[in-house]
């Protein structure tokens, strides 16, 4: 027995390793001196500052920030409200209603993708920016919803009743009452929506225009030009945003408890 849980660990290491070393590789050739990724000259903080020249990496970068803020907000409203809804009204249907709500967090993102460009051009929406946030909230709400409803499956009743009781209305009870005691999924589920939204790649490259950049967008088609340390500079400040920004929500997770 202890033999397989050594093999298991052991295995394990080898998964983690496999899907770490690129990114360890790749943050530590963001500070290598030498255009050349392969080969390492010496410790330079130069392409962190080359960032911020490049105008066109400035101006997606602001763009992901602008779809990932819209999509953030859309999909606290929605999935919040949504989480609400269907813990505070019981209807014909809610099961399969909450499934078919949930799919878009397991579908293969090139079906997802694929599936909005047909739909977008079905009902004649020109792609761009706004068909690039509805994409990023079809998948990012659900995440909100999910949080959400964890933390209301804990909700005492009474709390609602007898904030009523005490003279006030559904929306002043609702304010003051449950929005703050929802308050850390809120956080949590819009912070993971803002990660989700401001790293995707594949269904922005099915809804975008030729005209829209992302940053991912923008990473992937130089990618593919060649290798630019730049990149490795950009690519590794997203990757300490996302893991703050992951751990962050976590540890808000962990206060809903």
């Amino acid at each position: 027995m202890k033999t397989v849980q050594r093999l298991l660990g052991f295995w394990t290491v080898l998964v983690m390793i496999f899907f770490y070393l690129p990114i360890v590789i790749l943050i530590g050739y963001s500070f290598n001196s030498s255009r050349l990724n392969i080969v390492w000259q010496g410790f330079t903080l130069d392409w962190y500052a080359a960032i911020w020249r490049d105008q066109v990496l400035v101006q997606s970068l602001y763009s992901s920030l602008y779809v990932a803020v819209v999509t953030t907000v859309l999909s606290v409203a929605l999935g919040t409200a949504g989480a609400w809804l269907l813990f505070r009204y019981r209807f014909p249907g809610v099961r399969m209603l909450s499934t078919l709500i949930f799919i878009p967090m397991i579908i293969p993102e090139v079906i997802m993708g694929v599936s909005l460009l047909i739909f977008f051009v079905a009902v004649h929406l020109e792609l761009g920016y706004s068909t690039i946030i509805i994409s990023h909230v079809t998948f990012c709400f659900p995440f909100v919803m999910v949080a959400v409803q964890a933390r209301l499956a804990g909700l005492d009743p009474s709390l609602e009743e007898a904030a009523q009781d005490l003279g006030a209305t559904p929306w002043q009870a609702f304010r003051k009452i449950l929005v703050p005691y929802l308050a850390p999924a809120i956080v949590s589920g819009a912070l993971m929506s803002f990660t989700l939204s401001l790293d995707e790649l594949i269904v922005t490259y099915f809804t975008a225009s030729a005209g829209t950049r992302t940053l991912p967008l923008e990473i992937f088609g130089r990618v593919k030009k060649g290798l630019d340390p730049t990149l490795n500079a950009i690519s590794t400040v997203f990757i300490l945003s996302t893991v703050v920004l992951v751990i962050v929500t976590e540890l808000l997770k962990k206060r809903e408890h």
